[in-house]
């Protein structure tokens, strides 16, 4: 009973979505409506065109025929004499003539007309063949009749012959349109319609299909993709942009989580290191060393301090936020500062910065990127840290080198990614979490520099940095879109 409840339901839904695609709303049905009406007002205008042509047509063939009958008239008069009656028309028994004199009196007329006075007016209308009637022979005449008129001169007399037919010419041609307007023309409509319906909704299937698939991919599997008509037509163009939309999609929601990841893990090492700190001294309250676990504690709140520092920088990045207020920055004195400030037992650092260098840029977030990179120097430097600057055509470049062990070539853009560390213990038990590289690029990139790590003369690490001229929005875009190219080579 359910199979069979299942099959009578079925054909219900068949119907509304066949109800669905015929709603006006539907680009197949609003691409058939119009297609319809444009090929039933161009086959009506065609037809109306053809109307006219074939009435015109018809009516000169009758009129050359009529003019043929007068000329064999004007022939058939015997010295000046018209036969009779006069001869018959090879148009039939319909046909019908009169040979008028000036005064208006019947010269001659065919066998049916005989005895009947002047049925039209000796004079024709300038420029014209057709005569005019008199008012007897307008209520003797039918509406229908085809007339000719034309002057002659016949034994040295002028007359008037007048021939006239009913032929069922024009009729027919009526007839004949008649029945293409009220049975061809609904016919071609309902194929042409039937024919644009299908065609346009073969031509729709990809993208019905493409608004399936979008439908059923959701935030937790964003590996899914839309089926690809493969043409190079404006729907294969769509499929592949969504695809890569998809692509770009993936990739930022699978940065996002094992960026979360990372940072949960670097958040819960400080709060596990103080929770334990105090839960060791609770359980001997009396011998713990509380100062050593209160200043133990201090480092750790510190490190936590410091890293959510970071992601909030990070988060800013991420939001287009950072070097949102560009002012001059006296690169000579911010860079001799954080030397100053920077804590580097054993480490000498150096500077060769001109005075008077300047570049255009937020003030904290400039300070935070040259001493990420002069932090991560001397973290790694065995004596020697040195700094320069210069000013070039393609801007101002700050270069900052160390003699360390330096990094290899193949690690050189990975060590700029988030949480990435290429020597996790001695980072680690320096209180470093793989985040200072990252966003001393990010900030580079929203002042539209770029940050090169090359190998420094000697052995060790020179990170380059270039602040070109290009600055603001597209400045930015550009610097973030290649840096970050670079780092998923």
């Amino acid at each position: 009973m359910t199979a069979g409840a299942c099959r009578v339901s079925a054909p219900p839904s068949g119907r509304r979505r066949l109800v669905r695609r015929a709603e006006p709303g539907t680009v197949r049905a609003r691409v058939t409506v119009v297609a319809g009406l444009a090929l039933t007002a161009a086959v009506v205008l065609g037809l109306v065109v053809m109307y006219r042509l074939q009435l015109n047509s018809a009516d000169r063939t009758i009129h050359g025929q009529l003019g043929t009958y007068a000329t064999q008239i004007e022939q058939s008069a015997v010295r000046g004499r018209f036969l009779q009656p006069l001869p018959p028309s090879d148009l039939g028994q319909t046909a019908q003539a009169q040979v008028l004199a000036p005064d208006g009196t019947v010269l001659a007329a065919t066998r049916s007309w005989a005895g009947r006075p002047a049925l039209y007016l000796y004079t024709l209308p300038p420029g014209s063949t057709t005569p005019v009637r008199t008012p007897g022979g307008d209520r003797m005449l039918p509406d229908d009749l085809s007339e000719y008129g034309e002057h002659a001169t016949v034994g040295g007399r002028p007359v008037t012959i007048i021939t006239t037919a009913r032929t069922y010419l024009q009729s027919q041609v009526e007839q004949t349109f008649a029945r293409l307007l009220v049975i061809g023309v609904p016919v071609l409509l309902v194929l042409a319609g039937g024919t644009v319906w299908l065609v346009v909704g073969r031509a729709l299937r990809p993208v019905e299909q493409i608004r399936g698939a979008v439908t059923a991919i959701t935030s937790a599997d964003l590996s899914q993709r839309v089926p690809e008509p493969g043409t190079d037509d404006e729907i294969g163009r769509l499929a592949r942009t969504m695809n890569d939309m998809l692509a770009r999609l993936e990739d930022s929601a699978d940065r996002q989580r094992r960026f979360v990841a990372d940072a949960s893990h670097e958040l819960r090492s400080p709060l596990t290191a103080i929770r334990t700190g105090l839960e060791v001294g609770l359980s001997h309250p009396d011998r713990a060393p509380w100062p050593e676990i209160a200043r133990r504690a201090d480092r750790q709140a510190q490190r936590l301090d410091q890293l959510i520092a970071q992601l909030l920088v990070l988060a800013k990045a991420d939001a287009h936020q950072l070097a949102a207020r560009r002012q001059p920055v006296d690169l000579a004195a911010l860079l001799a500062e954080l030397a100053a400030a920077t804590p580097a037992p054993d480490i000498s650092i150096e500077l060769s910065v001109p005075p008077g260098t300047t570049t255009t840029g937020n003030p904290e977030d400039l300070s935070r990127m040259f001493r990420n990179l002069l932090d991560n120097a001397v973290r790694y430097a065995r004596r020697r840290v040195l700094v320069t600057a210069a000013t070039g055509p393609d801007g101002t470049i700050v270069e900052i080198a160390d003699d360390g062990p330096g990094i290899p070539a193949s690690e050189r853009e990975r060590v700029f990614g988030r949480f990435v560390r290429l020597d996790a213990s001695r980072e680690q038990a320096s209180g470093s979490a793989g985040l200072g590289l990252a966003i001393a690029r990010e900030i580079a990139a929203a002042h539209g520099a770029t940050i090169v790590l090359t190998e420094a003369a000697g052995g060790g690490t020179r990170a380059v940095v270039t602040m070109g001229g290009t600055k603001g929005a597209d400045g930015e875009t550009t610097a973030r879109s290649v840096q970050r190219s670079r780092q998923n080579e």
